[in-house]
């Protein structure tokens, strides 16, 4: 995993350079609120050159958000100049299968942090790379995010806590301390996982749903405390 410190998540502390381009792979309501995120970390200090969209589904319009749509995932990987790329997927594993088909050597995922999340080297919080962490999500300390992990607005995240690659946590969703989630787990709006708690690669936590006890993987669980309803 690619481990990132403090100096790598606020780049209003790094030197001045030359724009770099990013472009935004997802077209639709979540990429344009990438977009945001881009843009606010630019206004704090960052120097990304957004130059628009890509998705295999293309959108209604030729612009998204003002930016213009660019084509598919082939076409990303047709690219013969360095490329940031931000994947803006919100389904655990739909994000999985976009980040397998970009294959070009070319492109890489930096990891997005909104500039007023605090990610002080202190708190030994370690990102994988390609993590987008939205505005107003709280991480306290000696925490491990996967590859892909994507935090909405609002989310907290526990000492201890393990998130593996491409767990997706939706709006106000909570992990508490030394919990850990398996790849690919997707934590719905207001869903909480208690202390210590782990749960299973893959399996679909539903909106509002409080995990007490160890899931498996590849289930989906809903209610207070969360049952699994149905096997993937």
């Amino acid at each position: 995993m690619t481990q990132l410190f403090f100096s790598d998540y606020h780049p209003s502390e790094r030197p001045t350079a030359a724009p770099q381009p990013l472009v935004i792979f997802g077209a639709g309501g979540l990429g344009r609120e990438v977009l945001v995120l881009v843009n606010q970390l630019n206004e704090a200090g960052a120097n990304w050159n957004v130059c628009g969209f890509y998705d295999d589904q293309p959108p209604a319009t030729p612009t998204v958000a003002g930016l213009p749509y660019l084509g598919t995932a082939h076409d990303l990987n047709q690219t013969t100049e360095p490329l940031a790329v931000a994947v803006a997927v919100g389904s655990s594993a739909s994000r999985a299968a976009v980040v397998a088909r970009l294959t070009s050597p070319q492109l890489t995922f930096p990891a997005l942090v909104h500039p007023r999340v605090q990610l002080a080297a202190a708190q030994r919080v370690a990102l994988g790379t390609g993590c987008i962490i939205q505005q107003g999500c709280i991480l306290t300390c000696d925490i491990t995010l996967g590859r892909f992990v994507f935090l909405n607005l609002g989310c907290t995240i526990g000492h201890d806590a393990v998130l593996e690659d491409f767990c997706s946590l939706m709006p106000h969703a909570n992990v508490s301390g030394a919990a850990r989630l398996g790849a690919g787990v997707y934590l719905g709006t207001n869903a909480t996982v208690i202390q210590g708690v782990r749960v299973g690669a893959g399996t679909i936590v539903g909106a509002g749903a409080v995990v007490v006890r160890e899931l498996p993987a590849s289930i989906t669980a809903v209610g207070v405390p969360a049952r699994a309803i149905s096997k993937e």
